[in-house]
């Protein structure tokens, strides 16, 4: 399978700094003070509209009460947009798994078939009580698997037929929905917890990982292959990462040091402290790639951890010249990864340093399809 890139949509907002997933840093008057972009519909239809030009396939959104609600905010950008897709990522257990696939139909609909799930089970305890959520860790992920089997369940029925489950979580009575013309979107879904990866082996279609160092991956995708297979099915794999690509290894290196300049011993130390209690086991696994020492962040060839001294989610970059940029994700490509989700602060110019260099070195390797 040919390579498939695409972008992030930053709806907590923007910097030449790194932006905090969820850590308070971007509602901050410093960070207002020191070049914040709201996340308004003209800065992320800016966005949105230069990844559709650049070549991207989708952008993805995060999750949760420090950023916009992304079903509402992709919603509105299919408006401003011609082919780009929204991988739109949600909650499992705050909305009924049947609404949830009606709500999916509408958007196809709306928007052509440019909607893709990003299912998102949720690995804080804390801030899903501030919804109302007070499951443990692996009964959310027991309902996130119950949830995703009514979501396939009312959309692939044939014409007529109705779907009727009675689980733990949910008990659902004669209930189809209609995707025509588009059919169901495809289920991204990530989780390093055994819980996790039982869910994503029965009901996901790609496996997401965030960026760890290529042999850490492949022993993730064997397993993840071998749980599927067990299930009688197979999985696409994809890959979160950070980005920062130049036209020379010493520009991209320069601008990581840059970025790493501009965050304080203090600010490292809060964040690591909250990540250390978290439940999410990817969170964790990021966070033992550094272990909060900001003179150890090259943990593989051009894999950098600076993103995960601060950044809740995915913590690490890939750093170096296009050429290296380029080598780097081919290597992970060769492993089976096929979807690669990027960043990089500001996400606007950095879409554009990137699709102009490592991107087009792609191309003319054969990797990349051309741009539409």
């Amino acid at each position: 399978m040919a390579l498939r890139v695409h972008w992030y949509l930053p709806t907590n907002g923007d910097n030449r700094d790194i932006v905090g997933s969820g850590d308070g840093s971007e509602h901050t008057l410093a960070a207002v003070a020191s070049g914040f972009r709201r996340p308004d519909i003209d800065y992320l239809g800016q966005i949105a509209r230069s990844a559709e030009q650049l070549g991207y396939e989708a952008v993805l959104t995060p999750t949760g009460l420090w950023c916009e609600d992304a079903w509402i905010t992709t919603a509105a950008l299919t408006q401003v947009t011609k082919r780009l897709k929204f991988l739109v990522a949600f909650r499992p257990g705050l909305l009924s798994p049947t609404l949830a696939a009606h709500q999916a139909a509408t958007f196809q609909r709306v928007s052509g078939g440019r909607l893709l799930l990003n299912v998102v089970t949720g690995g804080d305890s804390a801030e899903q009580r501030r919804f109302g959520d007070h499951l443990d860790h692996d009964r959310r992920y027991s309902r996130t698997e119950e949830f995703l089997a009514v979501l396939r369940g009312v959309t692939d029925l044939a014409r007529g037929e109705r779907f009727e489950f009675k689980g733990e979580h949910f008990h659902i009575e004669d209930a189809a929905v209609d995707t025509a013309p588009w059919g169901r979107p495809e289920i991204f879904f990530g989780g390093a917890s055994p819980a996790a990866e039982r869910v994503a082996a029965r009901q996901a279609d790609t496996y997401l990982a965030w960026g760890e160092p290529p042999e850490q991956i492949a022993a993730r995708l064997g397993r993840m292959r071998e749980l599927a297979e067990a299930e009688g099915r197979r999985l696409s794999f994809g890959i979160r990462l950070h980005v920062i690509s130049r036209d020379t290894s010493g520009q991209a290196w320069a601008e990581a040091e840059r970025l790493l300049s501009r965050i304080s011993p203090d600010r490292i130390a809060a964040v690591q402290a909250t990540f250390a209690s978290s439940e999410s086991v990817g969170q964790r696994r990021m966070a033992a790639l550094h272990g909060g020492d900001r003179t150890k962040l090259e943990i593989s060839p051009n894999l950098w951890a600076g993103y995960g001294l601060v950044r809740g989610g995915a913590g690490t970059a890939l750093v170096g010249s296009h050429e290296e940029v380029a080598d780097r994700i081919q290597e992970y490509h060769e492993l089976g990864l096929d979807h690669f989700i990027l960043s990089g602060q500001p996400h606007l110019e950095e879409a554009y340093w990137f699709a102009e260099g490592a991107a087009a070195v792609l191309r003319s390797r054969g990797l990349l399809a051309p741009v539409r």
